[in-house]
């Protein structure tokens, strides 16, 4: 697999591993989350990671092709996507952190 394909990887697991922590961490009826908080933590930590890693190697192939948005739609929204998922890890790491 080439390297320049990772961002859509990244995509598709990002959105999954955002599903199961915005589901995972909704408080049940006695106050409790459906999955324990550290292990919210470590999928949020992960996906984190692997967005930050997509949206690097795809800003990283942009700037090979310098920044040929129009003939790279698909490939420039989903770079995209991956910023704005690595803003939202976390932002919902720090609000998942209790202090």
């Amino acid at each position: 697999m080439k390297t320049i394909y990772f961002p859509y990887i990244a995509f598709a697991l990002s959105l999954l591993l955002l599903l199961i922590v915005n589901r995972g961490s909704e408080a049940g009826i006695d106050g409790e989350t459906a999955l324990p908080l550290l292990t919210l933590l470590i999928i949020n930590e992960c996906a984190f990671i692997l967005s930050a890693a997509g949206a690097f190697i795809g800003v990283k192939h942009l700037k090979t092709l310098n920044f040929n948005f129009k003939d790279n739609l698909l490939y420039t929204v989903t770079t995209v996507i991956c910023i704005l998922l690595t803003v939202q890890f976390t932002l919902l790491g720090i609000k998942l952190w209790p202090l």
